[in-house]
């Protein structure tokens, strides 16, 4: 069974559990504080628990229970059962209880176990369990082999445990430990990533949990440990992070049972005994990005086309039955919407001139949809006249579309919508095929697309960098296949940085820039001189700061000053970037030279971003 913990999510009860169900979630964990706040009675909320075809596999958490004596003894056996009455309301048979971090609880086990055994009697006469959870920042239990040792010392029918891959991951804990645990004393197990910080583990999770896949923790190689002990119960995610619950519930709900899906499929070869792990197909890995379709409507179409010329591209076709042009160089085509109905007119509409789809080129398109109507993505259909391609599509950031084409389009699919069109008088600047695609969205939404892609296609990512802008930091990372092939890097925006007033003057998340690939990056730049665009300027201080850097030739550095060219170098490789001004403010374009380099040109992202910022990338009303 799916599961989710009401933590993970903002609002109130009621709230979340209608978006826990509505994600497709079958069981959830009421977090005690949830209910603390909330309106409806214990009863109302296993009512509305039952309409919602929800099962509460857990009331949690309980505290500070263990170890004690005397009068707080009796106050925690006390506490513990007005809980238990709280939980027959609830029609929960579950209670987690997380070791105690009580100054004066005792680190005697025997006395640990004997309280647990004495409650496993209380509790089993009211036919319920309690799992005990070795918290990471425990006073004296923080390991689960010890909570572990605690539940074999009670030796009680209705005291089990609870893990968790946080507690266990954090404190770095073997996984190979799991082995000596009985699956049927395992009452619960909750999942949890992170990212590897060095940081105190009770702040670094109560702010920096993630999904599953979001983070750094090998969660697949702990679940998978769990699940050869012969544990068949529920895979519970408890996620505690500010992003998370300052972002939509249902947003994030749907992450969630994402992220399990993706977790259950890359489980479903390891021979346990929970027969409903979820397997679907293989991930594709793409090939490139094989079309990118702009959406404009009136004057802005007209100033669309102009770019397109200037930056070397030759209008070669016009699709047969719509206002649509597709315009190529090199192995790169642009597709150019302007038609007056239908999804890339709203699209423009609503967000002018832009980005609406881009292709991936794909092995098998059926398959990928398969996978990606598996991970709960939606797709998207359009009218299209006899014998047109229907492009198998899905909705990707911001209501734009991510469309799966054959892994090298060839004459049979673009003749087949598109009429050969006389080629104009383009003069081409060496542009070769998109490097990458840059999206940018609000800062909360940036783990979900980065889920969005690595659960949906076979491409990994890239360390998450802070880069720093005039108006604050912005979230970086990048998302790519093993060869280089695909590249899409994503930019979480927060504060008033340029991605953020991107996405408040757009209305949205979206492409913010396009990167294209050239063999020679000074033939390129000339080229595009010639032909009228108008390229981003650069502080001569950023050449006295690169000399310094990389100890390189006057000569050299004259050269690229002149160009007014970005470089960096990682090891053998070397890397030239150079931009065009920004359309309309909306999004530009980006030119690179690799040489044996990988990366993204992180150190000169502060410079691109400062200099964009001084000639107003973005309207000046939203500047401020």
């Amino acid at each position: 069974m799916k599961s989710i913990a009401t933590v993970a999510l903002k609002g109130a009860l009621p709230d979340k559990l209608r978006a826990i169900a509505a994600a497709g979630f079958k069981g959830v964990e009421i977090f005690d504080p949830d209910l603390t706040v909330c309106n409806e009675t214990p009863r109302a909320i296993a009512a509305l628990m039952a309409d919602l075809d929800l099962t509460c596999v857990c009331f949690q958490p309980f505290r500070d229970f263990e170890g004690l004596s005397g009068l707080e003894r009796q106050r925690a056996f006390s506490r513990v059962q007005r809980k238990f009455d709280t939980m027959g309301e609830l029609g929960a048979d579950l209670m987690l209880i997380c070791s105690s971090v009580a100054p004066e609880a005792s680190p005697d086990l025997d006395r640990i176990a004997g309280d647990f055994a004495e409650l496993g009697d209380i509790a089993g006469s009211r036919g319920l369990r309690v799992g005990y959870e070795a918290l990471a920042w425990g006073r004296h239990v923080h390991d689960h082999r010890v909570a572990h040792d605690v539940v074999k010392r009670a030796d009680h029918p209705s005291i089990g445990l609870i893990l968790d891959s946080f507690h266990s991951l954090a404190r770095r804990i073997p996984i190979d430990s799991i082995a000596e645990i009985d699956g049927k004393k395992i009452f619960l197990v909750q999942i949890a990533d992170a990212p590897e910080i060095g940081m105190e583990p009770l702040y670094w999770s109560r702010h920096f949990r993630c999904f599953p896949g979001q983070g750094d923790f090998p969660v697949t190689d702990y679940v998978e440990a769990i699940l050869k002990t012969g544990y068949s119960g529920a895979l519970s995610l408890e996620i505690f992070n500010d992003r998370f619950r300052s972002w939509s519930a249902n947003q994030i709900a749907h992450d969630g049972l994402r992220s399990l899906v993706m977790l259950e499929d890359q489980l479903a070869t390891v021979a346990t005994a929970a027969p409903d792990l979820v397997v679907l197909p293989a991930r594709e890995r793409p090939t490139g990005v094989t079309f990118i379709e702009f959406a404009a409507t009136g004057a802005e179409a007209g100033q669309l086309e102009e770019v397109f010329k200037s930056l070397g591209f030759s209008r070669c076709g016009e699709h047969r039955t719509k206002a649509v042009s597709r315009w190529s160089q090199g192995a790169i085509n642009l597709v150019l919407n302007v038609e007056p109905t239908g999804f890339a007119h709203a699209h423009a509409v609503t967000h002018g001139a832009s980005v609406c789809a881009f292709g991936l080129g794909v092995a098998d398109a059926d398959q990928v949809m398969a996978r990606a109507t598996g991970l709960g993505a939606a797709s998207f259909s359009q009218g299209h006249g006899p014998g047109e391609f229907q492009v198998p599509a899905i909705r990707g950031v911001g209501g734009s579309l991510v469309c799966f084409t054959p892994a090298a389009p060839g004459p049979d699919f673009w003749d087949t919508d598109f009429a050969p069109h006389p080629d104009e008088a383009a003069r081409p600047a060496g542009l070769l095929r998109v490097d990458h695609l840059a999206q940018s969205m609000p800062a909360e939404e940036f783990l979900s697309w980065q889920l969005y892609y690595t659960s949906l296609l076979n491409m990994r990512r890239t360390p998450t960098l802070d880069i720093p802008d005039p108006s604050g930091l912005v979230l970086s990372q990048a998302i790519e296949t093993d060869d280089g092939a695909t590249r899409i890097t994503l930019n979480g925006a927060g504060g008033q940085t340029l991605a953020s007033r991107f996405v408040n003057n757009y209305f949205g998340a979206g492409v913010q820039h396009i990167a294209f690939s050239t063999a020679d990056i000074f033939a390129t730049r000339q080229a595009l001189l010639d032909n009228g665009v108008e390229l981003l300027g650069l502080p001569a201080n950023y050449y006295d700061d690169l000399q310094a850097r990389f100890d390189l030739h006057d000569a050299f550095i004259a050269r690229l000053a002149q160009g007014q060219l970005l470089y960096d170098r990682d090891g053998e490789g070397e890397y030239y970037q150079l931009y065009a001004r920004a359309f309309h403010k909306r999004f530009f374009f980006e030119f690179v030279q690799r040489k044996a380099y990988q990366g993204y040109g992180a150190p000169n992202a502060s410079v691109r971003l400062a200099a964009q910022d001084r000639v107003g990338a973005i309207p000046a009303e939203l500047a401020v």
